[in-house]
C-alpha cells in the first residue's frame, strides 16, 4: 500500500546541492512512495507528517511579522468605548453643569450646592465668577461644548473639510490644556481667596478639566504630548495672563481682608476744591455722568481727593459695597448691571474710562467747556504727559 508524507510549511522552501535559493507562499504537496514503510510492530498505515518552516532570510516577510501592530489614537479600549467617546463624555457632564450655573447666573436664582451651602453661593456669586464682564460658567460651558463636538466628530472620522484628525488631535489637545490651566488658576483662587468655603461645582469643574487632558493626553501618546510643549506652554501661559490682568482690577478687594468683614465706613475729604473743580463736578452731574467706586478703594479715594471736599459732594457718586465687605460679597444691583471691571470706573455719556482719570480727561469727555479755565486744563494736560513720559 502506497503511503503519503504531507507537508505544508508557511512558507515552503526549496534546497539545491544543500543551500537555500528561495521561498515561496505556502502550500501543500504530497510524496508517493512505491514500497511501503516497515515499522517495529510490522507494516502499518502511513502517518501524516506537518513540517512547520520558518523562512528567515526573507527581508520583506521578517519586516511584516516584525513590525508592531499600531492601535489609531480613538482605538477602543477594553470595554469597547473609544478614548474620543470618553472625550465626549466628559465634556458632555461638564456642559451641564456649566449649562445650569449659567442658567443660574443670568436668572439671578441661587444654584443649589449639596456641599458647601452657603459658602458655595458665595463663590458663584462672587466677583471672582466673571472674567471681562463674561460670567465664568458661560465660558466654561462654550469649552465643555466645544470638546463634547470635536471629540465626537473625531470619534466618527467626520471632520470638516481642512481638518484631519492630526490637526483635530491639536485644537482638542490646546482646548483642554487651556481649560486644565484655568482650572488650576481657579482652585489657588479658591484656596486663598475663600480659606475654608467649600464648592462642589468648582471641585468637580476642576477634575473634568483635569480628566479631559490627561485623556487628550492618553489619545495622543505622550511623544507627541512632549513634541507640542511648546504650544501648551505658549497656552497655558496666554491663560494665566488674561486671567491674572481680569482680575489685578481694583475691584477686587486686596486679599489680606480674607473673611473679614469690613463694614462700610464713608470717605472723608479734607481738602477744599478749586473753582475748576467745583465747576467740572457740577457740570459731569449735570450730563449724567457717574462715578462708581468702593468705599475700600484707595484710589477711589485719590479721585475724590483730586476734586476736594465741596466738588466731591457734587458729583454723582455710586458705592459698588454699601453694606459692606467680606470674601464673596456682591456688587451693588446697579454695580452688577453695568459689569464692573475696575475701580473706580467712570461712565460719561455712555462712554467707560477704567481707572483714576485726571481733570483734562475728564473735561475732555464730557464735553466740558473751559472757558477761563483752559489755561489751568492746558497746563494739567502738559504735567500729566510729562508724568506720563517718564521711565517707571
Amino acid at each position: 500500500m502506497a503511503t503519503f508524507f504531507n507537508l505544508s510549511s508557511p512558507p515552503s522552501m526549496v534546497f539545491s546541492h544543500g543551500k537555500l535559493r528561495s521561498c515561496h507562499p505556502p502550500f501543500s504537496f504530497a510524496f508517493p512512495f512505491a514500497t511501503e514503510l516497515k515499522s517495529d510492530r510490522g507494516w502499518g498505515n502511513g502517518r501524516l507528517v506537518s513540517l512547520q518552516v520558518k523562512c528567515l532570510n526573507d527581508p520583506t516577510r521578517d519586516a511584516t511579522e516584525s513590525e508592531p501592530t499600531s492601535l489609531s489614537s480613538g482605538s477602543s479600549t477594553s470595554t469597547g468605548i473609544s478614548s474620543y467617546s470618553w472625550c465626549a463624555g466628559l465634556g458632555g457632564l461638564g456642559f451641564l453643569e456649566t449649562g445650569y450655573l449659567t442658567y443660574s447666573k443670568l436668572t439671578g436664582s441661587d444654584a443649589f450646592c449639596p456641599i458647601g451651602g452657603g459658602s458655595c453661593g458665595d463663590i458663584l456669586n462672587s466677583n471672582y465668577a466673571v472674567v471681562f464682564g463674561i460670567p465664568l460658567p458661560l465660558i466654561g460651558m462654550v469649552a465643555y461644548g466645544v470638546v463634547a463636538a470635536l471629540a465626537l466628530k473625531l470619534a466618527a472620522k467626520d471632520l470638516p473639510s481642512g481638518i484631519d484628525e492630526s490637526n483635530g488631535g491639536l485644537i482638542l489637545l490646546g482646548t483642554t490644556t487651556s481649560m486644565a490651566t484655568a482650572s488650576a488658576y481657579f482652585l489657588y483662587i479658591l484656596s486663598t481667596q475663600f480659606p475654608g468655603a467649600s464648592c462642589s461645582y468648582c471641585l468637580a469643574s476642576v477634575l473634568l478639566s483635569f480628566s479631559l487632558f490627561f485623556t487628550t493626553a492618553k489619545i495622543l501618546g505622550w511623544q507627541k504630548i512632549r513634541e507640542e510643549l511648546g504650544l501648551q506652554l505658549c497656552i497655558s501661559g496666554l491663560v494665566l495672563a488674561a486671567l491674572s490682568n481680569s482680575y489685578s482690577a481694583s475691584s477686587l478687594p486686596p486679599a489680606r481682608f480674607g473673611d473679614k468683614f469690613l463694614p462700610f465706613s464713608p470717605t472723608e475729604i479734607k481738602a477744599p476744591s478749586s473753582p475748576l473743580a467745583i465747576k467740572l463736578a457740577a457740570h459731569l452731574r449735570s450730563i449724567g455722568a457717574k462715578m462708581y467706586g468702593a468705599f475700600w478703594c484707595s484710589h477711589c479715594l485719590e479721585q475724590k481727593q483730586m476734586f476736594g471736599r465741596e466738588a466731591a459732594k457734587l458729583l454723582d457718586y455710586v458705592e459698588c459695597f454699601p453694606d459692606g465687605y467680606k470674601t464673596g460679597t456682591e456688587l451693588g444691583k446697579e454695580c452688577s448691571k453695568i459689569k464692573i471691571e475696575g475701580f473706580p470706573m467712570w461712565v460719561i455719556n455712555g462712554k467707560v474710562l477704567k481707572g483714576y482719570q485726571e481733570f483734562p480727561d475728564l473735561a475732555k469727555e464730557s464735553g466740558f467747556e473751559a472757558g477761563e479755565f483752559s489755561q489751568e486744563l492746558a497746563e494739567l494736560a502738559k504735567q500729566s504727559a510729562e508724568a506720563n513720559s517718564q521711565p517707571s
